[in-house]
């Protein structure tokens, strides 16, 4: 990494209008790149899977895969370039990396869950609104501050991990359909010798990308260290083409240069998902802020202003809906290059964009995408098991900030246990409308709802009597037990 001499003096790298000497801005503006590239692309590979035309379904489908990350890496690219150059009221002007949120997952994926490719338009349907929504709320988004604290927004960000995890798991042992094709044979009662599922090639393959990923991170410095996640699937992925599991078929058959295409997936109206995707827009919003904050302190040493928060709630809102529009998921802020800017010390808007431009390229080069689909479930497995545990991880992070009192205790119990429940027993809304039904299973949604509510309407602190009634003597760090005995 280059010393801030070299790059300028400390006044010019907090400055965001300062562009550091070319030779250096691009080297650290691919290296904005590398950080988000692979949480940038994993969305749509989970989505696809989980509708059921991505990796191993041998659907005629799989091509609309390889347009979704080609679509995630451009308007990646367009939704960055909102922020870091804007255009009147829209963007920050801050070195604010845009790229697909997690966050929604777990409201998509019960609206697509084997549905195919057919089951997309209601996902575009959702995205367009709630990204107009989003930027809607630009105009009130300091006056909602109030209502999602650290207990809601730590909650909120531990589900999401939570609910995702499992899809972890289930890449690295093989992915859904080798799993689909185990159940049948299990029940069945059929041979089980030549089952995929779970064996140790998979396994070892995806562990290898676990360790690699852990050993860079740790023991290595700057951007090897930034971008440890992909060394380790590169790692993996090597291994696996030496065992013979990938495949080149479709990078022959990719085009080499493809425009977005408007409405790809269509448009189909939907309340579950419009209802689904404007809740979540309140905690992408509440994200993007702190995303904002982060910036400023870390790179500039200040707070972030009223603008800025407005500009930057804005273009993640129309970023979002303008992805819509092309067949592309929902956008937002990017935590981890907020912590390389804290990093490198480089607050330069500039070198985020030559980032964003690169992202642009590669999003309108269809054999990029179709190479990134060569990779292994199994491979990509590895991978996500640390990306989504890392979410899990950032949420108990920030529910450390929150008082741990036994009125906060209450809430984040029932509100997690709602959340988590219904996500892992769906049946037990077997009778509700499908619309109510795909909006609880989510467990994001019920978990947030439940936080906020309790939140604004419960007193600010419970009697001793009360608690240890609920809590059955465990509150209070032991206060409960004590005033028993």
């Amino acid at each position: 990494m280059a010393t801030s001499s070299a790059l300028g003096t400390p006044e010019q790298l907090r400055d965001p209008n300062y562009t550091p000497p070319l030779a250096m801005a691009v080297p650290l503006g691919i290296q904005h790149v590398l950080a988000m590239f692979v949480s940038n692309v994993t969305p749509a590979i989970i989505i696809a899977g989980a509708a059921g035309f991505g990796f191993g379904s041998n659907s005629p489908d799989f091509p609309d895969l390889i347009y979704m990350i080609q679509m995630s890496m451009f308007f990646a690219g367009i939704a960055t370039l909102f922020q870091t150059i804007g255009f009147g009221p829209v963007g920050a002007r801050l070195p604010i990396v845009q790229g697909t949120s997690f966050a929604f997952i777990p409201i998509m994926i019960p609206l697509v869950a084997g549905k195919g490719v057919d089951a997309m338009g209601v996902l575009m349907c959702g995205i367009i609104v709630g990204g107009i929504f989003h930027a809607l709320l630009g105009t009130v988004i300091g006056k909602i501050r109030f209502a999602l604290p650290p207990l809601v927004t730590g909650l909120v960000v531990t589900m999401i991990g939570l609910a995702l995890v499992k899809v972890g798991i289930q890449y690295a042992a093989g992915g859904v359909p080798a799993m689909a094709k185990l159940n049948a044979a299990i029940a069945a009662k059929g041979d089980l010798s030549g089952m995929e599922y779970g064996s140790m090639l998979n396994w070892s393959v995806a562990l290898i990308v676990i360790v690699v990923t852990l050993g860079v991170k740790f023991f290595t410095r700057g951007i090897l260290s930034v971008a440890a996640v992909l060394i380790g699937l590169l790692a993996g992925y090597a291994v696996a083409y030496m065992l013979g599991m990938v495949s080149f078929g479709n990078v022959g058959r990719a085009a080499g240069f493809a425009l977005p295409n408007p409405f790809h997936f269509g448009f189909e109206f939907s309340v579950a998902a419009i209802i689904g995707f404007m809740l979540m827009s309140f905690i992408s919003a509440i994200e993007t802020v702190g995303d904002v904050s982060g910036i400023t302190k870390g790179g500039a040493g200040r707070e972030a202003t009223a603008e800025e928060i407005r500009g930057a709630t804005f273009a993640d809102g129309i970023g979002t809906a303008i992805s819509g529009f092309f067949g592309a998921l929902p956008n937002t802020s990017f935590s981890q290059n907020v912590g390389l800017i804290a990093m490198t010390g480089v607050m330069s808007r500039m070198v985020v964009t030559i980032g964003a431009l690169f992202l642009i390229v590669a999003g309108l080069i269809p054999k990029v995408g179709a190479i990134i689909s060569t990779v292994p479930i199994e491979v990509l497995g590895g991978g996500v098991i640390v990306m989504f545990g890392m979410v899990v991880a950032a949420g108990i992070s920030m529910l450390s900030d929150v008082d741990w009192n036994r009125r906060n205790m209450i809430i984040f119990a029932i509100s997690i246990s709602v959340g988590l429940g219904l996500q892992l027993e769906p049946s037990a809304l077997f009778f509700l409308p499908s619309t109510v039904k795909v909006l609880l299973t989510s467990g994001l949604l019920p978990a947030a709802f439940l936080a906020i509510i309790l939140n604004l309407i419960l007193p600010k602190e419970l009697s001793d009597d009360q608690t240890v009634q609920i809590a059955g003597g465990h509150a209070g760090h032991g206060e409960g037990m004590k005033s028993e005995g």
